[in-house]
């Protein structure tokens, strides 16, 4: 069983996973929206765009994770919204998630913890995700921000990720298939010399954080291939090491960090399947 990228949990190899998602297996569900409830969920959506835009905006040397925690959580308070991260129970792990936002520096893949002790430096990347529940509908979302010069192989680490996003939206169209998503990232990814973390992938989305389906970032053929309809909404997020792709998981039982030490980068939208093909429900 693999994890969503949010806070899951995975039994078989011990990680906690970005999202707390639904196992898929023959015979689930996919919910598909109305017009009504993507706009709904397009509110949402936007609300976790301008959270992240403003954190990119703070993301400096000297800022602290927890700053960025602090901000984020008083931006979706005035916006009336709930955290979708914040108090998630997580069985495997016997507690809640205590924070707004993931915030996972240099070589922690995901679910990194906000700390006042943990100082960004230049050189440094942020992954920065989280989510929001706005008038009973989610939006999940984040990006990855380099903390002044970084490296030329983490600056194509960086394109390269949301390369493999871009191409994988482009795939969210009625007629396809998930493979179609899961093979843009991978193969993109994958001819590039990076590596695809395996063990965290993408999920459905609506009036749950985490619906079917799980969106892996490359080709299982043991899993459901099934067609993309309208108003399905996939929250697609490939995450790439610089290095190999093997994960584990830090003392904290919730940051995942890559087996190598190798950077990591993370890069999520929400989807809409339309007769009009892609809609992006996290950014304008």
């Amino acid at each position: 069983m693999r994890e969503s990228g949010c806070l899951n949990y995975n039994e078989d190899k011990d990680l906690a996973s970005h999202c707390f998602g639904p196992a898929s297996g023959p015979g689930f569900m996919i919910i598909r929206k109305t017009a009504v409830e993507l706009e709904k969920m397009r509110a949402s959506g936007l609300l976790v765009w301008k959270v992240l835009d403003e954190l990119a905006r703070m993301v400096a040397e000297g800022v602290t994770t927890l700053d960025l925690e602090n901000a984020a959580g008083r931006m979706m308070r005035d916006a009336g919204a709930r955290p979708a991260f914040k108090n998630y129970f997580v069985q495997a792990v016997g507690s809640r998630y205590p924070f707004v936002l993931c915030t996972s520096v240099n070589d922690e893949i995901i679910h990194g913890l906000p700390s006042a002790r943990r100082e960004l430096r230049d050189g440094d990347i942020v992954s920065i995700d989280t989510g929001v529940e706005l008038n009973g509908y989610f939006g999940d979302s984040a990006v990855t921000v380099p903390i002044g010069k970084v490296s030329p192989e983490v600056d194509r680490l960086l394109q390269v990720t949301q390369e493999a996003l871009e191409l994988a939206i482009d795939q969210v169209r009625a007629g396809n298939r998930l493979f179609d998503v899961c093979g843009a990232v991978e193969r993109h990814v994958s001819g590039n010399g990076f590596g695809i973390v395996r063990e965290y992938v993408g999920h459905g989305i609506g009036t749950q954080l985490h619906e079917e389906p799980q969106i892996p970032n490359y080709i299982d053929r043991r899993n459901e291939n099934p067609r993309l309809k309208e108003g399905m909404v996939l929250a697609i997020e490939p995450m790439v090491n610089a290095g190999k792709c093997e994960s584990k998981l830090a003392p904290d039982r919730w940051t995942a960090l890559t087996g190598d030490g190798s950077y990591s980068a993370h890069f999520e939208h929400c989807v809409a399947v339309t007769a009009n093909g892609p809609w992006v429900l996290t950014r304008p």
